[in-house]
């Protein structure tokens, strides 16, 4: 139960964050900026305290000094693995001393701005239940949306599509009626390794330590997985 409270109280404190920087970025009226409108409904999703919600919300109303600075991080890790990891911190040199501290743990190292993260693509992943693929374009198309892939798997469809358009998409398919299984945008790798043994032993290792690290937002990697890890990574 520990543990389970520690990973719910991590859980919003990242959300916390995203609200407050979304909320103050394109302002607090969620019919207005449809990321904080998304990024809410995904944060109640996964139980999200409405209060948690509606304080960084108020938060980024004020004129208070807070602020938080994104940085990427880029690393290598065992077995040919590579990581992108995102962070929001108020102090960026304790960030990076944790995030390193992370692949020292594991014998690994960080890499420079740009190593890693030519290898991956900025996408967006939404699993849709609709019939036919030929309805779905008819509304994508429609609304000026352009897509990557469409891939069918019985009465689902898998949309990928350029990851800025996430909050786009997804207002167009609910005003249409259809129903979104998930949705995801992120950084999703060219190419995949499989891991087995000591290296597989080192990235979860890994996994469980930077997931640890309070100021860290995603954590990207080129690691195979089945598709439901996939969906939660």
């Amino acid at each position: 139960m520990q543990k389970s409270g520690l990973r719910k109280s991590k859980l919003y404190a990242r959300y916390g964050k995203e609200i407050f920087m979304t909320a103050r970025a394109g302002g607090t009226n969620i019919e207005s900026n449809l990321a904080l409108k998304h990024l809410i409904e995904r944060a109640k999703k996964e139980e999200v305290p409405v209060d948690i919600i509606e304080r960084n919300i108020k938060k980024a109303e004020g004129n208070d000094e807070i602020d938080y600075q994104a940085n990427r991080y880029e690393g290598f890790g065992p077995g040919g693995s590579n990581f992108l990891i995102d962070t929001l911190t108020d102090n960026v040199n304790r960030t990076v001393s944790e995030v390193r501290f992370c692949f020292t743990k594991i014998d690994s190292k960080l890499g420079l701005k740009g190593s890693v993260e030519h290898m991956y693509d900025h996408l967006s992943k939404l699993e849709v239940k609709i019939t036919s693929e030929e309805e779905l374009l008819e509304i994508l198309f429609g609304a000026g949306i352009e897509v990557e892939d469409i891939e069918e798997d019985g009465d689902t469809h898998l949309i990928i599509a350029a990851g800025y358009e996430l909050d786009r998409i997804e207002s167009v398919l609910r005003d249409s009626g259809v129903e979104i299984v998930f949705s995801k945008s992120g950084w999703f790798p060219q190419t995949t390794v499989t891991l087995k043994g000591d290296d597989r032993e080192k990235f979860n290792q890994f996994m469980s330590l930077i997931n640890d690290v309070d100021d860290v937002q995603a954590v990207y990697h080129n690691v195979a997985t089945d598709i439901h890890e996939d969906k939660e990574d």
